[in-house]
Formats: structure tokens, sequence, C-alpha cells
């Protein structure tokens, strides 16, 4: 028992700030993708909500894809791979089990994660798309399968371009993106 509570220590901090230029590029990128995101929407009426476009999980996606471009997470196939995948089986998940918020909740992460393992599309962000399907209303109930195109497929391309605008602007060789597409 000892030892199983040991290796909840962790090791020594290794927390370094990122140079300025980095932090400037990353603001920029969170910012102009998630604006851009919505004002496409609003522009074109793809959905009359604007604020529904603006699915929680894309936040989570900005961080990652705007802040540490040379993740794993933050590569286009995990990227929109996760995010689809999730909302495949948020959605679907909630057509199953309509009426049991907890069991579809868990239903849903669980086999976005598992989906996601065995797809190489682990994007983390994914899990509260797949969540969203599940609690996110009548708003998002009404959608169907929709809720895959529109929000998610069309948002999530949408930052993608930002992303490969922004992210090869820096004069840092090492900040480039993508590292890899599929």
């Amino acid at each position: 028992m000892k030892r199983y509570f040991k290796r909840m220590r962790g090791g020594a901090s290794a927390h370094v700030r990122k140079p300025l230029s980095e932090i400037f590029w990353s603001w920029l990128g969170g910012f102009a993708g998630i604006f851009a995101v919505w004002q496409i929407n609003h522009y074109l009426g793809i959905q009359e909500n604007a604020n529904l476009f603006l699915v929680g999980s894309f936040g989570a996606s900005a961080v990652l894809i705007y802040g540490a471009p040379m993740s794993d997470f933050s590569q286009p196939r995990n990227l929109v791979g996760g995010h689809l995948i999730s909302a495949l089986a948020g959605v679907t998940v909630h057509m199953i089990i309509p009426d049991h918020v907890a069991l579809a909740g868990a239903f849903a992460v669980s086999i976005a994660i598992a989906a996601m393992l065995l797809t190489h599309t682990m994007h983390p962000p994914g899990g509260a798309t797949a969540l969203i399907a599940v609690t996110g209303g009548n708003t998002i109930f009404n959608l169907g399968f929709k809720y895959v195109f529109t929000p998610v497929l069309i948002g999530v391309l949408i930052m993608l371009l930002i992303a490969l605008i922004v992210n090869n602007l820096s004069s840092n060789e090492s900040r480039h993106y993508p590292k890899f597409w599929f």
C-alpha cells in the first residue's frame, strides 16, 4: 500500500515560462480562432444561435492547438478526428439513453475515449464534445447527428485553418504546424 501512495508524490517541477513571443502567438491564435468561429457562423447564418456554434470544448482545443501546437494531441488528425468521433459517440449515446443524463454522460465520454484510442485520434477536448451532446439541452438534442457537422466539424475546420496560419507566422523554427497530418 505504501508503494501505491508513493507513486502519487510526483517528480521535480519543470516549470519554464515560454518566451513572450511564443505567448503572443498563442494569444493571437486563441483570439483569432474563437473569434473566427463565431464570426463565420454569424456571417453565413449556419445556425441561428451563434453561441451554439461556440461549443465549450473548442476553448480547450484552442489551448492545445495555439498554446501547444507541437503536442501530438494538437495535430490535425487528433483535432478533427477526436472531435468528430466524440460527437458521434455523444449523439449516439443520447439517442439510446435520452432520459438518464449521468449514465449517458459516462457512456458517451468513455466510448469517446476508447474510440479515440483505437483510431489514434486522442484529443482531450473530445471528451467534452461527447459530454455536451448528452447534456447540452434541447437545442443540442434537436440537432441530432447534425451536431457532428455543425457546430463541431465546421468549427473545428475553422480553428484548424487559423492554427495553420498563425502557428506558422512565428520566426521560431521549432514552432511550425502541423507536426504531422495523419
